[in-house]
């Protein structure tokens, strides 16, 4: 490439013959070995040795105006852009510059600028090698051209580049995310020289296509079983939903590594099976396998979703005992663990304490301030990550309008949502439109909410029509109520909360006839109830009890210490919101039906077993009753306790009579 006189000076080769003695006298190697050196880190320090590079003449050198192309490219610089223009002053680019921009593209999820680039690599006629081919198939995968892959596919075989493994298995990996297993196989059998690496790509790309008994065909017949081929086959069959025998494959294992664990734990995890996923972590600890971040974050996770409390607090303390640092993943795990561990304070000392923090790390501690019902904090959080130049996306509003909507803040949540666009660039999506219909609702603005439904520039999801049926539902509404009731049963014809919620409109205006007809429907589908289920953590094991299950070891004190409750709390004025049961039974059978809610046998088993003046953390997969609401605001009185409950839309705090909700759920 000719240079011209109008090229920016850090860019353009120069004219050498006036540079000093010192500076042209710098070796091709002294400069290579500044660049890897003190160019990683700084990008001062990279142009400094960038304009050595152009005064010395080494810019000319392809090794020398590659690296430094890769240099630019790294992604902590966040400076693809400056890499590029770069790249376009290398004269005559060989293979191993036009390796490094593909790659550099990719590293910075730049997918279709790699492809972009290899186009440009054949215009050039620079030769192939085979590292061009894994990255550029990589590209292919993250930039879904599936077109595009078939003929880098072509060039491969074109170049005799198709006996290389590395090339083959990224193939074999591209084809499987496209769903192209008979590709992808015929890639593996091309030549017959296809080793391990090989052969679990393509299990992989079997397994994600759903074709299982391919998978286990292919798995059965290799000679040569690595750890890394069972990792794959574990996982694989977790994420097909296939959690059993994931389970007894890893069993099987002879040899585990990290992977193998985090494999198990995530597929726990994914499939919903937290207190499984907190076992097999249990297991690792006593086999002295030492988990990793990635784990701790899996983990952490599990903990969060059953209020292990304990489990998390464990993982705090030893991350600072084995001096691993918080990370942003780590740190944000830690956050959203606590949080949704009804210990806010926790999560706060962590958030604040963190040196690195990410846009989804501010996210985490707004969300929980939200769940929380502390709206006005997670509002002013929301403004201060601003002042600090994190730029909110739309998990960050999704949080702050949730925040308004459990607070009754209809104005503040209003004013957000509009100026979404405007203010944030962001474009609101259906979840969002959900929170205003849900803010809208709560408030018992139910027209305003219905003409929000049908202004929005998308078809209403199941969820945002449930929203609405769940604020007809709290004020009482019977014939909206009816009407969208009935449009969800017929979106979501398998979903049992849609059929409570109706029901229990139903019941509370004492249409007896009408409950009976949904119940009958939901037999005639074959609908199940969900089950309501309660967990509580003691001495870090995660207790479950469920209506009608007497298995617990506890039993028979659990429910004398519920009848006792029961008694005092009624001594209190307490009365059994009997509407709440939707049965046209008698009054005395009603009470009965609540007395044994699984929230209930929690509490009787928390204070059976804690210390008088402990805080009893309970969390329940469904939304919680009113009339439990009401009983624990009183047991919190009457026993002295403070109560944490979280129910599958928020946080109750329970204390001397009073909910952190305002009684506003």
């Amino acid at each position: 490439m000719s240079t011209t006189t109008n090229l920016p000076y850090h860019l353009a080769p120069k004219d050498f013959s006036t540079e000093n003695k010192f500076t042209s006298q710098l070796s091709q190697k002294t400069i290579l070995d500044l660049l890897n050196t003190k160019s990683s880190t700084s990008l001062h320090h990279l142009k400094q040795v960038h304009a050595v590079a152009l005064r010395t003449g080494h810019f000319q050198d392809h090794y020398v105006s590659g690296t430094l192309v890769k240099c630019y490219a790294n992604p902590h610089f966040s400076n693809l852009n400056f890499a590029l223009k770069v790249f376009e002053y290398v004269p005559n680019p060989n293979v191993f510059v036009f390796n490094i921009i593909i790659k550099g593209c990719l590293q910075n999820n730049e997918p279709c600028k790699a492809i972009w680039c290899y186009y440009k690599m054949m215009a050039a006629h620079a030769r192939p090698n085979k590292f061009t081919y894994p990255t550029l198939f990589k590209a292919c995968t993250a930039a879904e051209a599936a077109e595009e892959g078939v003929q880098v596919h072509a060039h491969v075989i074109k170049q005799g580049l198709s006996g290389d493994v590395h090339i083959r298995s990224a193939g074999i990996q591209m084809y499987g995310s496209f769903g192209e297993v008979e590709g992808a196989r015929r890639m593996l059998d091309e030549d017959g020289n296809s080793d391990v690496i090989c052969f679990n790509a393509m299990i992989d790309g079997y397994l994600k296509c759903g074709e299982v008994e391919a998978a286990k065909e292919l798995f059965w017949s290799m000679e040569d079983k690595n750890v890394g081929s069972w990792n794959v086959m574990v996982s694989g069959m977790a994420k097909c939903g296939m959690i059993e025998e994931a389970r007894e494959l890893f069993n099987e294992m002879k040899e585990k590594n990290e992977i193998s664990w985090s494999a198990m734990i995530d597929g726990y995890i994914k499939g919903g099976y937290y207190k499984e996923a907190l076992e097999v972590f249990n297991v690792m600890q006593r086999e002295e396998m030492r988990p990793r971040k990635f784990v701790l974050s899996s983990v952490l996770a599990a903990c969060a979703n059953v209020g292990a409390l304990d489990q998390g607090r464990w993982i705090h303390a030893y991350v600072n005992n084995n001096s691993n640092s918080f990370d942003a993943v780590l740190g944000t795990a830690l956050v959203d663990m606590y949080a949704k561990c009804g210990r806010l304070d926790m999560a706060w000392d962590v958030f604040e304490k963190m040196e690195k923090k990410e846009v989804f790390t501010w996210n985490a501690m707004i969300c929980g301030l939200g769940m929380h019902g502390r709206a006005e904090d997670a509002i002013e959080l929301f403004f201060k990550m601003q002042k600090q130049k994190f730029r909110p996306n739309g998990i960050t509003l999704l949080g702050v309008l949730s925040a308004c909507a459990h607070s009754g803040m209809v104005d503040e949540g209003l004013r957000i949502f509009n100026s979404m666009e405007e203010v944030y660039g962001i474009e609101p999506g259906m979840e969002h439109y959900g929170c205003v219909v849900d803010l809208l609702g709560r408030a018992g603005l139910l027209g305003e909410a219905e003409e929000v439904m049908y202004s929005m520039p998308m078809e209403p999801s199941a969820a945002v029509w449930g929203a609405l049926l769940g604020a007809c539902r709290k004020h009482g509404d019977v014939e909206l109520g009816e009407r969208v009731g009935k449009i969800l049963l017929e979106l979501e014809p398998q979903n049992s909360g849609r059929y409570a919620l109706l029901s229990n409109i139903y019941a509370r205006a004492g249409r007896w006839d009408d409950v009976a007809n949904v119940r009958k429907l939901m037999k005639e589908r074959g609908v199940k109830t969900s089950t309501g289920i309660s967990m509580i953590d003691f001495d870090g094991v995660v207790h479950e009890f469920k209506m009608g299950d007497g298995s617990h070891p506890q039993m028979k004190n659990i429910y004398l210490m519920l009848k006792n409750m029961i008694k005092r709390l009624k001594m209190e004025g307490y009365s059994p919101n009997t509407s709440q049961v939707l049965f046209d039974i008698e009054e005395e059978e009603k009470e009965a039906e609540l007395q044994y809610h699984s929230e209930k046998l929690a509490i009787a088993f928390g204070l059976i077993n804690t210390k008088p003046g402990t805080t009893i953390n309970v969390v329940k997969n469904l939304r919680m009753c009113e009339d439990c609401h009401s009983a624990f605001k009183l047991i919190s009185q009457v026993y002295d306790r403070e109560i944490i409950v979280r129910d599958r839309a928020r946080y109750h705090h329970f204390k001397t009579g009073t909910c952190s909700c305002k009684d506003f759920w």
